[in-house]
């Protein structure tokens, strides 16, 4: 990967019981970024991705929209350093 970068992304809004995790994966997943998603206690969802910049772009401009059921409201992005070098994308529970 060229410009690597990794981030955490927090969503928030109608974000679990709409299968958000699993469209989550498929998106990274054909965008070629290593990472993880998962629920949070506060009704949330936490994702890292790692990859090339235009990907995580491409990702978090995915993350605004999320799968067709949900209804988000927010999305806060951290830019993470140093990066952890994930070897897939990962749904953790």
């Amino acid at each position: 990967m060229t410009n690597k970068t990794q981030v955490k992304v927090v969503i928030s809004g109608k974000v679990q019981g709409v299968f958000y995790r699993v469209h989550t994966k498929h998106a990274a997943d054909g965008l070629g970024i290593k990472g993880y998603v998962k629920n949070l206690a506060n009704g949330s969802v936490e994702a890292v991705f790692e990859g090339d910049q235009p990907a995580i772009d491409q990702m978090i401009n995915w993350c605004h929209k999320g799968p067709e059921m949900s209804r988000v409201e927010n999305v806060q992005t951290q830019e993470i350093k140093p990066l952890t070098n994930f070897k897939i994308f990962e749904i953790r529970y």
